[in-house]
């Protein structure tokens, strides 16, 4: 199963946690998980209560396997062409969520799961969590956004030696060559990444929920293009917030001295 999880958080704090949850199989990424899941990030896309995305497992001492070999094995070659591209296309939908998304890493994320996880906008790890793109093993590559996703997020180079290698590094590695942002010490429970990564998501929830919808937009889009076209992105961008009744909300809760009550309108 792979259902959305409200934690017991306050009901004005909206943050959604995904579960992956396929114990059995190191939550390897089955047709069945990554139809779960495309229908989880497309119930987010329009959800507007919706203020940031925690994405986790719920199998102690994994995130998720990636592919699973097993089914994988049994398909015809054609069958693996369109399941790559579902997993593919699952994965762009989630990194094009419009609210901030978190990976929290307590586990092994390989292949298939550390794609899941470059395609959050940001990733917390335990310390004694494992990462790698392990395809070239397999005498295959990354499908699911590997190859464009990590040299993006850590550079060319280390990308590449990553990859050609299919080598797996640790959380505090993983940290220093900045594939992740946060790394902590695992706890006993096995949960430091997604205690860490909630301390994140409620640092995010005060802020104008317009604003940090256009942010995201306004880096994204701008990150793919020459700075020039990218500063008319960011003028576009803002030009959304100035009609907002939170900006005047933001002026009146600063002129009051109190904290701003935002609706996202």
């Amino acid at each position: 199963k792979g259902e959305t999880l409200y934690p017991p958080l306050k009901e004005a704090e909206r943050i959604v946690v995904l579960g992956l949850n396929r114990s059995h199989a190191k939550n390897a990424l089955s047709k069945n998980l990554v139809k779960m899941m495309s229908k989880a990030v497309d119930a987010l896309k329009s959800d507007k209560k919706v203020r940031t995305v925690v994405f986790r497992s719920e199998v102690p001492g994994i995130f998720c396997a990636g592919a699973d070999l097993k089914e994988r094995a049994k398909m015809h070659s054609s069958e693996v062409s369109s399941f790559v591209s579902r997993a593919r296309a699952t994965i762009n939908e989630l990194a094009n969520l419009p609210v901030p998304t978190i990976a929290a890493i307590d586990g092994t994320a390989l292949g298939g799961g550390l794609e899941l996880a470059l395609a959050c906008d940001i990733r917390v790890a335990a310390s004694s969590a494992k990462m790698g793109l392990v395809e070239t093993k397999l005498a295959i590559i990354p499908g699911a956004g590997g190859t464009q996703r990590l040299p993006r997020t850590i550079g060319v180079s280390l990308a590449k030696e990553l990859i050609f290698s299919a080598r797996i590094v640790d959380g505090e590695e993983a940290k220093s060559i900045g594939l992740i942002s946060h790394v902590v010490e695992q706890n006993e429970a096995g949960d430091a990444a997604y205690r860490r990564a909630l301390a994140l998501a409620r640092e995010f929830l005060p802020q104008g929920p317009v604003a940090m919808r256009v942010a995201k937009l306004a880096i994204n889009q701008g990150m793919e293009v020459d700075l020039v076209t990218g500063l008319a992105i960011e003028e576009a961008c803002y030009a959304q917030t100035i009609p907002t009744k939170d900006r005047i909300e933001g002026l009146l809760a600063f002129k009051e001295k109190r904290p701003p009550r935002y609706k996202g309108e």
